[in-house]
């Protein structure tokens, strides 16, 4: 596993590994060590203990021949070749270069140049920094806010293109002009195009679409991965994104309605930008389909044969991954080769050492492909046997939920999913709710061990006619039969068009929503402390003969407001307001919301190509799953909603 520290719940995401591991700061890296190397043996001077990371991600860098530290409790630990050695004894190295292993420098290597052997050079990694024009704050590199990046799985290939939508909410947080540095990646890891666009101003619509990025740069069919960097964000240090992925429309405008017509239609969300040692709801194959996963290296090195695994989970063996994958390369693993024999709806464990952000998986079936993603499998959490004892204040506690769409049209199937490498057991009720709020049915699923293979379809439930309109449910934790838990239930959940067969599935965690009351950090709150009772979530349009639609629900741990006061904004492309339209839902009900239908499809015109609409409460936290519908085949998508 990569020696790296990348992202953690209390502290977030670890700004140096960002700096380190950016396509710019790699490429200036290895030509340090290159430059380094030539000269001979490297000392280094490594005041935050780094090392390891840097030589992890830096291609070409020689092993130190001396480590100096200046933390005292540093001294005398091993590396490879020695022990680390305190700072004071730096003018003994032999070593004709010198590298302090730390950003903005400049101040500790004048300390350090009296010190240094004669004729010894000394470097910094001030050398890597990015250009100056590329920092949103020139004063502090490892600004959290100079590095507002993500990764996100670009195609345009097989009949197949990839669209990302997002907006400028940067400048929600006060961000003045905003940039996107932008790098793209083939299949190798080769550079296809790297550019810049601009974001208009406040609220903009971002629209990045590979059939169009294909036409500028005149570029072959590409499967890769798009690199993103935000130059003068503020608020939120990573660029979050819809993804869609559709039928390719070649040589014809990214609203064409060809892109409406095609078997395939599916969306994922933004990429996660920290690498994770583990991840988990990676579905097995049923026997008619396959199940890809889209292996993409987040990094500069590549990933060494035999350091991804996949397993059962729950079976604690795996199989590894046999072959090397280049520096930013893409690569599909076949699940049923890998693991043959293992089938839906067994799930599967990916031992990934962080080298990839949160992977992309592809299912296809019958001429049809959707996409989606896997989730962070969590080595920190422990079981809490307070969750089981909560107080009656908060009522059900952690609640996942998710939707179930018109049953006359669509079947809905959930799967729990295993997210934390302590869970055990995941003692389990699904609760199912008509869109006014109404509880019409309760099955306790019992106590499922990490290996089951329990998938819940809600047919085997409900009558036939139960929630012909859609509506929700939601899992819960049911101690009946024992059982721990921790607050980090998982679910995956896959819906199927009864007559085309196309599919679509999400998959997220559970939080307690709705009370006054709080345990830890819940409810959660995107700002400020918990308990967080507003909502903003962003719903893109989909462009000529796609139909926009979320379904919006609001769920409550314990009783709250009887009604939502929320409200649906129709944003333009440049950010500007067209419409507002209010939406009351009942408490524990639910809304199915189609753009169209709601604005009229003279405003989705007016709102364009990069329109979106903001739904927003102050009143209590929604939860929200989107998607489009296309105008023929029975192509749908659909993921959970992300907020600004």
């Amino acid at each position: 596993m990569l020696p790296i520290e990348t992202f953690d719940q209390k502290q977030g995401g670890n700004v140096l590994y960002k700096a380190l591991a950016h396509p710019l700061a790699a490429e200036a890296l290895a030509g340090l060590a290159a430059r380094l190397a030539a000269r001979g043996p490297v000392a280094v001077v490594d005041p935050d203990g780094i090392l390891p990371a840097l030589a992890a991600l830096t291609p070409g860098l020689p092993p130190p021949a001396d480590v100096f530290v200046q933390d005292v409790r540093a001294i005398g630990r091993p590396f490879a070749g020695g022990v680390t050695r305190p700072l004071t004894e730096l003018a003994a190295t032999r070593a004709p270069s010198v590298l302090v292993a730390a950003f903005d420098a400049a101040r500790l290597a004048a300390r350090l140049a009296p010190l240094l052997p004669a004729g010894a050079e000394l470097a910094t990694l001030d050398a890597a920094r990015l250009p100056a024009a590329m920092l949103t704050n020139p004063a502090r590199y490892l600004d959290r806010l100079n590095f507002a990046t993500n990764f996100a799985f670009f195609r345009d290939a097989d009949g197949l293109s990839t669209r990302l939508v997002t907006a400028n909410y940067w400048s929600g947080y006060g961000a003045g002009a905003i940039r996107l540095w932008l790098r793209l990646f083939d299949a190798d890891g080769r550079v296809l195009a790297t550019w810049e666009e601009p974001v208009a101003g406040d609220g903009a619509g971002i629209v990045i679409d590979s059939a169009v990025v294909r036409r500028r740069f005149a570029l072959p069919a590409f499967t890769g991965q798009l690199f993103l960097h935000a130059i003068g964000a503020a608020g939120h240090d990573v660029v979050k994104y819809a993804l869609d992925t559709h039928a390719s429309a070649r040589g014809a405008p990214a609203t064409a309605p060809g892109r409406a017509a095609g078997a395939s239609l599916s969306c994922t969300h933004d990429a996660n930008a920290w690498p994770a040692a583990l991840y988990a709801g990676l579905p097995a194959p049923r026997p008619d389909e396959r199940v890809l996963l889209w292996l993409q290296n987040s990094h500069a090195v590549p990933i060494p044969p035999g350091a991804v695994a996949l397993g059962r989970m729950g079976a604690e063996a795996t199989v590894a991954w046999p072959h090397a994958v280049p520096p930013f390369a893409s690569v599909a693993i076949d699940c049923a080769a890998l693991l043959p024999g293992l089938a839906w709806p067994a799930q599967i464990e990916l031992n990934a050492g962080q080298h990839v952000v949160r992977p992309r998986y592809e299912v296809v079936r019958a001429g049809r492909t959707h996409i989606a993603h896997v989730n962070v499998e969590r080595t920190d959490l422990a079981p809490d046997p307070a969750i089981a004892a909560l107080p009656a204040g908060l009522g059900r506690g952690f609640l996942l939920p998710f939707p179930v769409l018109p049953r006359t049209r669509f079947r809905t199937v959930v799967l729990p999913t295993p997210m934390a490498t302590t869970q055990r057991s995941l003692p389990l009720r699904l609760d199912v709710f008509d869109p006014a709020g109404e509880r019409v049915a309760a099955h306790a699923i019992g106590r499922l061990a990490r290996d089951h293979a329990c998938a819940i379809d809600l047919d085997a439930l409900l009558a036939p006619d139960a929630l012909a309109a859609g509506g929700h449910a939601e899992l819960v934790y049911d101690f009946r039969d024992g059982g721990e838990a921790d607050g980090w239930l998982h679910a995956l959940v896959r819906c199927t068009e009864r007559q085309s067969g196309h599919e679509a599935e999400t998959s997220f965690g559970a939080h307690m929503f709705n009370t006054l009351l709080t345990y830890k950090d819940e409810p959660q709150s995107y700002s400020g402390p918990p308990p967080g009772l507003s909502t903003r979530l962003f719903l893109r349009l989909g462009g000529e003969g796609l139909r926009a639609f979320t379904l919006l629900i609001y769920p409550a741990s314990a009783p709250w407001r009887a009604q939502s006061e929320t409200r649906l904004v129709l944003h333009d492309a440049a950010g500007r307001p067209l419409a507002d339209s209010p939406l009351a839902i009942p408490c524990s009900g639910s809304a199915l919301v189609f753009a169209d239908a709601v604005f009229g499809a003279e405003a989705l015109r007016a709102a364009g190509e990069g329109g979106y609409v903001i739904v927003r409460d102050t009143t209590c936290r929604l939860f929200g799953y989107h998607g489009l519908m296309n105008a023929a085949g029975g192509g749908f998508s659909l993921d959970h909603m992300f907020g600004f």
